[in-house]
């Protein structure tokens, strides 16, 4: 799943350039039966205690995962989600990038993970936006795009940051008029004046 967006495209190239390093970790891998020391089935879920409904994530096999991932780094960024998290936003994302070379995003399903992953490694409950999904690697894919574009050179040109511009949310390229229906769509006259002053003014008033 995180491999089919990862690796296109700009965060493919950054990856390449050596810009950032994106590693994935199953918790299945991570999981034994301690008579045998063997899990065939990979199970991480089971029934939560007091009840209720869905399957939690153990915390065992998680542990176990951040700390392969950690290896002997001292400053790591851990990040958990859930929809009553700090907002992530940009900001959040910038900060990130200075205070931070390493960053471990878990990823969770079903009900949830044990709370007691969340204590023993201390880590941040962050939230993308006010609304549930079925797992956490969509949010972890937001966090990494996010993230990877405040690094100097993955955008290529700093000026490719929106929020370093002017983003208008009208926006148009060529043709210049197209035809939809019987109606003519064209581009507004401003923007094909040269005037650069008159095309900021006009920008301003649409910017998001």
């Amino acid at each position: 799943m995180f491999r089919s967006y990862v690796d296109e495209s700009i965060l493919a190239r950054a990856q390449k350039k050596k810009l950032i390093s994106i590693k994935l970790y199953n918790p299945r891998d991570f999981t034994k039966d301690p008579s045998t020391n063997v899990d065939k089935r990979r199970q991480i879920d089971d029934n939560p205690y007091g009840g209720g409904p869905g399957m939690v994530i153990q915390a065992e096999p998680i542990l176990k995962a951040v700390e392969k991932a950690r290896g002997r780094k001292k400053n790591v960024k851990i990040v958990m989600f859930s929809p009553s998290g700090k907002q992530f936003t940009n900001t959040y994302a910038k900060n990130i990038t200075k205070k931070y070379k390493d960053v471990i995003l878990i990823a969770g399903r079903y009900e949830g993970i044990d709370t007691r992953v969340k204590k023993a490694l201390r880590a941040e409950e962050v939230s993308i936006g006010p609304y549930v999904l079925t797992g956490g690697e969509v949010p972890a894919m937001v966090v990494v795009d996010a993230v990877s574009r405040q690094i100097p050179g993955v955008l290529g040109h700093t000026e490719s940051l929106e929020e370093k511009r002017t983003a208008s949310s009208e926006m148009y390229t060529r043709p210049e008029v197209i035809k939809h229906k019987g109606k003519n769509y064209k581009v507004p006259k401003v923007l094909l004046s040269g005037d650069h002053k008159k095309i900021e003014e006009w920008r301003a008033k649409y910017t998001k």
